[in-house]
C-alpha cells in the first residue's frame, strides 16, 4: 500500500500484467482505474497521442479531443507494458511527467495535473539498453523504486501443482462442469 513506482521484469508469459493488476488491487487506489498501454504494440508516432491525448483548441468538434491514458488513470494506476520499447523522445517526456506530475496534451496550451501510480514492465534487460543508449538511465531509476523480478515457470516448478489446481477449478466453473480431481 504505497504510491511508489514498480518495475516488473521477466520473460514473456511470466505473468507481469497479473502482478501489476494484483499490486493495483492491493493498493489504496484499487477503487480507481487500472489503465494499461503496451509500448511495443503502438507505433512511435502514435504513442504520445495515446499517453497524453490531444486537444484541438477552440474546436466546436469535441470528437477531435481525446483523453490520454495519463488522464484516464488519474487517481488510479497506469501500467506501462514493455517500457523498454518506448522511444527515447517519449521516455524523456515520461521522466518530466514523473518529476512534475503534469503533462500537456498534444495541441493544448495548458498542462494538466495527474496523480497516477506508474507500474512498468519489460522483458528487456534495461541495464543493457542503458549501456547501448537505448534507454534513459534517469527513467530507469525513477521506475525501479520497487523492483519485482519474476522468474520463469521452469525455475519455479513447485508452482506447477498450484497452477494445475487453479486452472482445473477455473475451467470447470467456466464450462459448468464438476471439477475432476
Amino acid at each position: 500500500k504505497t504510491d511508489a513506482r514498480v518495475l516488473i521484469t521477466g520473460e514473456n508469459g511470466t505473468g507481469k500484467e497479473l502482478i501489476a493488476r494484483l499490486i493495483h488491487q492491493k493498493s489504496h487506489r484499487k477503487n480507481k482505474r487500472f489503465i494499461q498501454i503496451n509500448a511495443a504494440a503502438i507505433p512511435d508516432d502514435l504513442i504520445e497521442d495515446e499517453l497524453f491525448g490531444y486537444a484541438v483548441e477552440n474546436s466546436a468538434h469535441a470528437a477531435k479531443n481525446k483523453k490520454g491514458k495519463l488522464l484516464l488513470a488519474d487517481g488510479g494506476t497506469l501500467f506501462l507494458d514493455e517500457i523498454g520499447e518506448m522511444s527515447l523522445k517519449t521516455q524523456a517526456k515520461l521522466v518530466r511527467i514523473i518529476e512534475e506530475n503534469r503533462f500537456t496534451p498534444q495541441g493544448a496550451e495548458e498542462s494538466i495535473r495527474t496523480d497516477c501510480r506508474i507500474i512498468a514492465s519489460t522483458t528487456s534487460n534495461l541495464r543493457e539498453r542503458i549501456t547501448k543508449e537505448n534507454f534513459r538511465r534517469d527513467l530507469f531509476y525513477k521506475l525501479n523504486v520497487i523492483p519485482v523480478a519474476i522468474p520463469p515457470l521452469r525455475e519455479r516448478k513447485e508452482d506447477i501443482p498450484l497452477l494445475i489446481k487453479y486452472f482445473l477449478k477455473y475451467y470447470a466453473l467456466e464450462s459448468g462442469r464438476k471439477q475432476k480431481n
